[in-house]
């Protein structure tokens, strides 16, 4: 009778087990599919919300063609346009945050203009001033579209000679590189004569890497013999090491 009674308690704890995994197993499977159904409504909430930004960024596109606009009276006029409730779903903060980033592309088509303008108009050097330059331009659609104070347009034309000088100075150092006539040696040689140097001005002067800085003669000789003195401190450079084993003979 005891025996019956032990494998009576023990069938009825293995029902219960597996009752509790059946019962556990469920809630994963809901835990999993109900989790499933918020991904899918938060895509579905996601795809609504771009394409609700694809809307308003083509009304922008449409409707704000002038980067000195302001936010204030633009949505006025864009809550005139049928659009506008196409856009419906974003926060008044987020269709702000679109219009300032669509009139910063406007303004930065209107610089890389302006900076189209000053890589074509001749004569403009490293050292070329706003006023002389300002001469050449003012009557291109490109000047006159470009900010509204002649301040912003000055400060932008000195960012531009930064840039240009900045570029020009990194050209000029690979170009230092490539000439094979610049070596470790060549500090004991100017040393020795200026004919050394005379002869590595004559082969650079060949690019416009070198020629692009004539403005800036003084200081472009300076970059020179600096180079060459960090070659003379470096020394002779390492032995080139083979990059492939020395073949054989082809036996004939």
């Amino acid at each position: 009778m005891f025996h019956f009674l032990q494998q009576a308690n023990k069938a009825h704890e293995k029902q219960k087990r597996a009752e509790a995994s059946i019962r556990q197993r469920e809630k994963e499977v809901q835990m999993a599919r109900s989790e499933q159904l918020k991904e899918l409504d938060r895509e579905r909430d996601q795809y609504k919300k771009d394409e609700a930004i694809q809307h308003f960024k083509a009304l922008l596109a449409d409707l704000v063609r002038d980067a000195d606009a302001s936010w204030r009276e633009t949505r006025k006029q864009l809550k005139k346009d049928h659009r506008y409730e196409l856009a419906r779903l974003l926060e008044r903060d987020e269709k702000e945050k679109l219009f300032n980033e669509h009139v910063n592309s406007l303004l930065q088509r209107r610089r890389d203009k302006f900076r189209r303008l000053l890589d074509e108009t001749s004569g403009v050097t490293l050292t070329s001033s706003w006023k002389e330059v300002k001469r050449k331009i003012k009557e291109d659609k490109r000047y006159t579209k470009f900010y509204v104070s002649d301040r912003m347009k000055e400060h932008e034309f000195y960012d531009y000679l930064k840039e240009r000088y900045n570029t020009a100075k990194a050209d000029f150092k690979v170009l230092m590189k490539e000439t094979k006539s610049i070596t470790h040696k060549s500090k004991k040689l100017l040393e020795e004569s200026d004919q050394h140097l005379y002869d590595i001005e004559k082969v650079l002067s060949k690019d416009k890497r070198y020629t692009c800085l004539e403005c800036i003669e003084d200081e472009r000789k300076d970059i020179l013999i600096d180079y060459i003195n960090e070659l003379y401190r470096k020394g002779p450079p390492p032995p080139p090491t083979a990059s492939e084993p020395t073949r054989k003979p082809v036996m004939k």
